[in-house]
C-alpha cells in the first residue's frame, strides 16, 4: 500500500509536458480543477477526460504508474459514493426499508466519482512532470505580486517544496519501518479496526522520531549554509516563457471556454 502512494513523486521523461514552464503547469492545473467543478453535463466530463488523456499521452508517464496512485484513495472514494447515493433526496428509483436510492443520488454518485478521479489524476500530473525546484520557482513567480502586501512568498514556496520532497522520503521510511516491525512479529493486516489502530503505534512512533530528526538535520544544514530567505537571492536558471508556453496558455483558454459552452448542453443528462 505504501508503494502505491505516488503523490509528490517526479517521473523523469523527455516529453513536451516536462519541458513546459512550471508556471504554465501550475495555472493549467488550477484551471483544470476549476473546470471540473464548473462542469454540469456528461459531455463536459467527456471533454475533460479526453483533454486529460491527451496530456498523459504527451507527458509519456505510464498509465499504470498514474493509476497506481488511485489505490490508496479507493476506500475514501467508495465511502463518498455510497454516502451520496443513499442520502441524496429526490425522485426514488429503488426503496427497501430505510434505504432509498434516488435518481438525483445516482447522478450525483456518477458525477462525483468521475470528478474525483479526474481531479486526482490531473493534479498528480503536475508533480509527475515537474521537479520540486521548478515547482518552487513557478509558485514563487506566480505569487510575486503578493510581495507588495508583505506576504512571505519565498518562504511559502520553500515550505511547499520541502513538503513535496519529504513525501517520498517519509513513504520510503514508513515502508522500511513496516518491514522491520513485521519481522519482529507486528501484524498490520488482520484484526478489527481497533486492533489495526493499536498496531499502528509501533509504526507511528519511530516514523515521527525519524521525521523530526530529518527536519532538524535540514534546519541545521540550511543554517550552516547561511540561508536567510529569498531577499536578494538570484537564480541560476531564471524562468522564461517560450513559444510552446504561449500556445499552451491559448489551449487552456480554448479548453475552459469549451467547458463553459458545453455547460449549457443538456445531452446525456438524467
Amino acid at each position: 500500500m505504501i508503494r502505491d502512494i505516488t503523490i509528490g513523486q517526479y517521473y523523469p521523461a523527455d516529453s513536451l509536458i516536462h519541458k513546459l514552464d512550471p508556471r504554465v503547469k501550475l495555472v493549467g492545473t488550477i484551471v483544470y480543477i476549476i473546470a471540473l467543478f464548473v462542469i454540469d453535463s456528461y459531455i463536459g466530463y467527456l471533454l475533460a477526460a479526453l483533454a486529460l488523456l491527451a496530456v498523459i499521452r504527451l507527458s509519456k508517464v505510464p498509465v499504470k504508474f498514474i493509476l497506481r496512485g488511485l489505490k490508496p484513495i479507493i476506500a475514501i472514494l467508495l465511502f463518498t459514493l455510497v454516502f451520496n447515493l443513499l442520502f441524496t433526496q429526490g425522485d426514488p428509483v429503488f426503496k427497501a426499508g430505510i434505504i432509498t436510492i434516488t435518481k438525483q443520488g445516482i447522478r450525483l454518485c456518477i458525477t462525483m466519482a468521475i470528478r474525483l478521479v479526474l481531479l486526482i489524476i490531473g493534479s498528480s500530473l503536475m508533480t509527475f512532470t515537474t521537479t520540486p525546484n521548478h515547482l518552487t520557482d513557478g509558485l514563487e513567480s506566480l505569487m510575486g505580486p503578493l510581495k507588495k502586501v508583505k506576504v512571505p512568498v519565498h518562504e511559502i514556496s520553500m515550505m511547499m517544496s520541502i513538503a513535496l520532497r519529504f513525501i517520498p522520503i517519509l513513504m520510503e521510511e514508513t515502508d522500511k519501518i513496516m518491514k522491520a516491525q513485521t519481522a519482529r512479529g507486528a501484524d498490520f493486516e488482520t484484526g478489527g479496526l481497533v486492533k489495526k489502530a493499536k498496531g499502528l503505534i509501533p509504526l507511528l512512533v519511530p516514523l515521527f522520531v525519524s521525521a523530526f530528526r530529518r527536519a532538524n538535520d535540514l534546519a541545521m544544514a540550511m543554517e550552516a549554509r547561511c540561508y536567510r530567505g529569498g531577499e536578494g537571492r538570484t537564480k541560476m536558471k531564471p524562468l522564461k516563457y517560450t513559444g510552446r508556453d504561449m500556445v499552451s496558455y491559448l489551449v487552456l483558454a480554448v479548453f475552459f471556454a469549451g467547458i463553459i459552452v458545453l455547460n449549457h448542453v443538456d445531452l446525456l443528462m438524467f
